[in-house]
């Protein structure tokens, strides 16, 4: 590689991501972060503060954070104690809200929102008085009842536009982006990017069970991008089915059958396409391949700017998942 690149862990929040952080450290993982989806998943917080007493030099995060899910100085106290239980080791990403806020029927919140929650955010954690919703806030946590300000918490935005890459570069440490979308990485010290997908053993085909159950959850996560963001879902394979599907659900519930599953399994429109032939499209939507091809790909976003690949493994075989990739990652 050319440059360093971290290799960290993503996991859809369980109630067995502890155990699975344990398993990452142990590996050799830079970092792991837990998403922040209340519709699907335990507390992000609390799976975090389980992980923090069960590992001692793994990173450890919420990607990303979504400012309407929790008024702001639930985050920054909560943040606040993960630093007491894990010192050094806490970064925390923010995002407008893709599932998160999505499959609970809301939009997003507006980036202007985000940047005032941020600035809000990290002025708490560094003991001000902030101005809030038409009040004033501080921290007033008394010893013994979370670290003495200021705290420190590095902070990254997941950002691909231009206005949401102008609040990254205003107000964060740095980028956590997806979806292999790589422009704009350059332009940060710290560019993180979410991955999917899993190693191939030799001529394993691409429609297996196993790389269903692997890397189908990451790979079905384009139709339900393109469904939300106004692209086109047709144009992809399997596309056709997909949506057909999604539109027997009835408009006021479409939403939930549109996340039914989000990054954990197949729901039944991903399931329909995926037998119509979306997996063609796999390694486009996914890093998988074999620990080679994943090695070479590993080192052409290094090349690109990328200075953290955030892995997650689906399946029934998580550990497996993260040490095949790690492997092959960590050889570039």
């Amino acid at each position: 590689m050319s440059t360093k690149m971290n290799i960290s862990a993503q996991f859809a929040t369980s109630l067995h991501s502890p155990e699975h952080i344990v398993v990452a450290e142990r590996l050799g993982y830079d970092r792991a972060w837990l998403h922040d989806t209340p519709h699907q998943s335990p507390d992000v917080w609390m799976m975090l503060a389980l992980a923090a007493e069960r590992t001692t030099t793994i990173g450890l995060g919420p990607g990303v954070l979504v400012p309407d899910l929790r008024h702001l100085m639930v985050n920054a106290s909560a943040a606040a104690s993960l630093t007491a239980l894990a010192p050094g080791r806490v970064a925390v990403a923010f995002g407008t809200g893709f599932t998160g806020a999505r499959a609970l029927g809301e939009a997003p919140t507006s980036w202007s929102n985000l940047r005032e929650y941020v600035i809000a955010f990290r002025g708490l954690l560094n003991g001000e008085t902030v101005d809030w919703r038409d009040t004033r806030i501080r921290m007033m946590h008394p010893n013994g009842h979370a670290p003495e300000r200021p705290i420190d918490v590095p902070i990254l935005i997941s950002a691909l536009g231009p206005k949401g890459l102008a609040v990254t570069a205003e107000v964060a440490d740095g980028l956590f982006t997806a979806n292999g979308e790589t422009r704009s990485a350059s332009l940060f010290d710290w560019a993180a990017l979410a991955v999917h997908g899993t190693v191939l053993a030799d001529g394993e085909p691409h429609d297996s069970a196993r790389v269903r159950a692997a890397a189908g959850p990451g790979h079905t996560v384009a139709f339900h991008a393109a469904y939300e963001f106004g692209g086109d879902v047709t144009a992809m394979p399997g596309g056709d089915v997909w949506l057909e599907t999604i539109n027997q659900t009835p408009s006021q519930e479409r939403h939930l059958a549109v996340h039914d599953q989000h990054l954990v399994g197949l729901n039944r429109a991903d399931a329909a396409a995926w037998a119509a032939g979306s997996w063609k499209a796999i390694t486009q939507t996914t890093v998988t391949g074999t620990a080679d091809q994943i090695r070479r790909r590993v080192t052409e976003l290094a090349d690109q700017g990328i200075t953290e690949i955030i892995y997650q493994p689906s399946g029934p075989d998580i550990a497996g998942e993260l040490e095949a990739f790690y492997a092959a990652a960590r050889g570039a």
